[in-house]
């Protein structure tokens, strides 16, 4: 219909060692099968989450988990693929620290690719995008967790969401436009259902003006929330991210958004193939649905999180176990992990007083806040 505008959402995206050649090349069929390929072509609009910086030269900052790259020749895969807009607003923008930042925004431009969710200093990261057509104006804010990449005042980085700023950037993003999407880097790695907070803050999100929420970075397929008059998906999966097998990572989806007279959303499921990716079985949708049923159980959240937590633990407290002088690796995780409920090292007391320092917001915030000055001043690049 003339007055309809369809918007096609992408996972996360990120060009890797197995197949740098062929998005080099622009070689799409390689990467992106034409069934794929077919389905997002006929959208008005696309949009890419890019989760690796673009640049030549690695400089690495210290942090956890992998310092992603991409060589800047891969922007022709990526183009190739007719982007109408790139999210940059995820927890690897500054791996390469803010040359490779930098580089990624000049590749980005000079290829005439627009961007959104990361900038020189916080108020450039935090410009959303609006786009308008058959006179449908459409807002999109794009916002990410506070991990390693965060934009301050005068440092560069992404946007971050912000309980107390980016309610107020969603709601004056509604006063301009008829809908409002909001791009979320914030659901839990390989877990498909919200956290409790999650949850909260993407109701919050749909109270003040967005008429859909998209979280992304758990890379697996999560769950849908029909919330009030907005939709909100508790994790797409990858789009494109060749770099582990597991069944989390082998499937994700397309979010197709139709906006009209109202908000119509459908999934398009994917599965990775070779290099790239392709479509997926009817049955990654049903799992999403089946799972977008239990969370509407009273206490199911809540419950299924806490039994997650809990299963979590012995990984967290390994990370806080090195020892004066180790340098933590995958390596060092993976050995410390074969012992088992690390907690039991701890007396009862000591774990309350460890709960109240994370727990209560004067001691976290101290806890950050003296952190991040102690890392930040010992980045180094090598």
């Amino acid at each position: 219909m003339a007055n309809e505008i369809t918007m096609i959402i992408c996972g996360d995206t990120v060009p890797t060692q197995s197949n740098f050649a062929e998005f080099a090349n622009a070689d799409r069929k390689s990467y992106l099968s034409d069934a794929v390929w077919e389905k997002m072509e006929n959208a008005d609009f696309r949009f890419i989450n890019l989760e690796v910086p673009l640049c030549d030269e690695e400089r690495p900052i210290v942090k956890c988990g992998p310092n992603l790259i991409a060589p800047t020749s891969t922007v022709k895969g990526i183009k190739a693929m007719n982007p109408d807009l790139i999210g940059l607003a995820n927890n690897h923008t500054l791996d390469q620290d803010k040359e490779g930042l930098f580089s990624t925004f000049d590749v980005l431009s000079e290829n005439g690719l627009s961007y959104i969710g990361a900038g020189k200093n916080l108020k450039e990261a935090q410009k959303p995008y609006i786009f308008e057509k058959n006179g449908i104006r459409i807002g999109i804010y794009n916002c990410a967790e506070h991990e390693f990449t965060i934009a301050d005042e005068n440092a560069p980085g992404a946007n971050p969401f912000d309980v107390f700023d980016s309610p107020d950037h969603i709601r004056a993003l509604k006063a301009e436009c008829d809908f409002v999407v909001v791009i979320y880097h914030g659901c839990k790695e390989h877990y498909r259902y919200p956290s409790p907070k999650v949850q909260k803050a993407c109701r919050k999100m749909v109270d003040c003006g967005a008429d859909l929420v998209v979280g992304q970075h758990s890379h697996c397929v999560g769950c849908e929330e029909r919330y009030k008059e907005g939709v909100i998906v508790y994790g797409q999966g990858n789009f494109i991210f060749d770099h582990l097998s597991n069944e989390f990572w082998k499937t994700g989806m397309l979010v197709k958004a139709t906006f009209g007279e109202k908000l119509e959303v459908e999934y398009i499921p994917l599965r990775q193939e070779n290099k790239g990716i392709g479509l997926g079985e009817k049955e990654i949708i049903d799992g999403f649905f089946e799972r977008s049923e239990e969370i509407k159980r009273p206490g199911f959240i809540k419950e299924s999180y806490e039994k997650y937590a809990l299963s979590m633990m012995d990984e967290y407290f390994v990370m806080l176990e090195a020892s004066d002088g180790e340098r933590f690796s995958n390596e060092l995780f993976s050995e410390r992990l074969k012992e088992k409920d690390h907690h039991k090292k701890y007396d009862i007391s000591i774990l309350a007083a460890m709960e109240n320092l994370f727990r209560c917001e004067a001691h976290s915030e101290l806890i950050q806040t003296a952190l991040h000055k102690i890392t930040d001043s010992g980045k180094y690049h090598g």
